[in-house]
């Protein structure tokens, strides 16, 4: 029985691998920030903390909404409708770059927020800095995750992978002699760790459009794209699929951005203790994302070639898939929960020892937790590139709503207001409501998928 899954597997990898990397690559770029900054201080991680917070509730506004370009280019690939695909990209391209825009504005008002929030004075004060030179970098990491998507959804995984793990070489070194001044360069801090971030993003855009032009299969596509000639139709459908999709994944960073917040309310060393047990979760998560875009373009496909039975069976391949790598990443979190969180803090610094040992005996129980919820939080992402894949956006955006804010939030405000609980209670709200959101999403999904066999074998 299982043959009929496993043999899906080598398949699956060939179009996960390049998108895990790439996603790895987005989000090494805030392991590197975060390696470097921590090596300052626990203030200035906190501080790296507190503004990712606010950049990622936008940020995930605009990758959800990008998604939309997978989905329309995949179904246009298998049945090889050219002008689907590109009215697709351009229209995508599009209202990806004026919701980028939009969405930075918007940070830029947000920022006197900061100083309501009960958040420590000195970690706000480095915070606001660092969060307007990401600001501007959400401008062409939109860009660019339209672009990616576009590539995505024509099974060419690869070279968005390859434009990100270039720029992620340049964030490097420009967040190496900023944030320490070396080699000439001015010492910045926190600052010097933003700037990086935002030059290695323009690099992303410049390489990945490169890449599209120079390729066969999609350089006609990007050919005399007229970004001032719009269909209605392709706007409303984009729309249609987008905005739910952001709308889901606002749900689930935005719950954990309140974890941020509420970890804050109990002092700078909850705030970075926080941040390392985030971080190391977000690249386990990173695989699991990998696999729910490859579920997003495989389940497309099949439902363009009318397949459904396939498309259940190809679904079902890659949940497995997903489970395998998140109890891995489980049995990794547990056995070195005490050990990981010390890369991310200067243990020797004699200064700021009793801060620093503090925030990794918080992190190492916070570990314990996210170990938990790997298995949920995998599967329920894999579920929702699935439903993604089949065009079924608004019940998934109902199903994230109420499990992270209705059952996961809750929990964690509670719990991390209770002493005997604090950052430990705000994970568990956390682990509620990914253990809820993965449940509902694959109920939605068995009955979709054994709903489109059976009106196949009634027609």
């Amino acid at each position: 029985m299982f043959s009929a899954y496993t043999k899906e597997f080598r398949y699956n990898w060939h179009l996960a691998a390049p998108v895990i990397m790439g996603m790895l690559g987005h989000t090494f770029v805030g392991l590197v920030d975060n390696l470097m900054v921590g090596q300052l201080g626990a203030a200035e991680l906190a501080a790296v903390s507190l503004g990712n917070s606010f950049f990622f509730v936008a940020m995930s506004l605009g990758i959800g909404f990008s998604t939309a370009i997978t989905p329309l280019v995949a179904e246009a690939d298998s049945e090889g409708n050219f002008a689907r695909g590109k009215s697709a990209l351009k229209h995508g391209m599009v209202l990806c770059t004026a919701i980028a825009v939009v969405l930075f504005v918007i940070i830029l008002l947000a920022k006197p927020l900061m100083y309501m929030m009960n958040q420590p004075e000195e970690v706000v004060v480095l915070a606001l800095p660092y969060l307007d030179m990401i600001a501007v970098s959400l401008i062409p990491l939109i860009i660019f995750q339209a672009l990616k998507q576009f590539s995505d959804g024509m099974s060419l995984t690869r070279y968005p992978m390859y434009a990100t793990i270039l720029a992620n070489v340049i964030n490097v070194f420009f967040n190496y002699v900023l944030i320490f001044g070396l080699w000439g360069f001015p010492k910045m801090g926190v600052v010097g760790a933003g700037i990086g971030t935002l030059i290695s993003r323009f690099v992303m855009v410049v390489l990945m459009w490169y890449f599209l032009v120079q390729l066969k299969k999609t350089k006609s596509y990007l050919k005399d794209l007229k970004f001032f000639v719009l269909e209605h139709s392709m706007i409303k459908k984009i729309i249609s699929l987008g905005l739910p999709s952001a709308l889901q994944m606002f749900f689930e960073i935005g719950v954990f951005t309140a974890a941020i917040w509420l970890s804050g309310t109990l002092g700078k060393n909850a705030q970075a203790a926080n941040q390392i047990a985030l971080n190391l979760s977000s690249m386990t998560y990173m695989i699991a994302v990998g696999l729910s875009v490859t579920a997003t373009i495989r389940v497309g496909n099949q439902k363009g070639l009318k397949r459904p039975n396939e498309l259940r069976r190809i679904a079902k391949s890659i949940f497995l898939m997903g489970f395998i790598f998140a109890t891995i990443f489980a049995i990794i979190f547990l056995t070195f929960h005490q050990v990981l969180p010390t890369f991310y803090l200067d243990l020797n610094d004699i200064k700021h020892f009793s801060d620093n040992q503090n925030v990794v005996q918080i992190a190492s129980t916070l570990l314990i937790i996210a170990a938990l919820f790997q298995i949920s939080d995998s599967t329920q992402v894999v579920f929702l590139g699935a439903l993604r894949g089949l065009q079924d956006v608004k019940i998934p955006t109902l199903i994230t709503f109420i499990a992270y804010w209705v059952i996961g939030f809750p929990i964690s405000y509670y719990l991390g207001n209770a002493s005997e609980y604090g950052s430990t209670g705000i994970w568990i709200g956390l682990l509620a409501g990914l253990t809820a959101s993965s449940v509902f999403l694959y109920i939605r999904f068995d009955y979709l998928s054994k709903k489109l066999i059976l009106k196949q074998e009634q027609s």
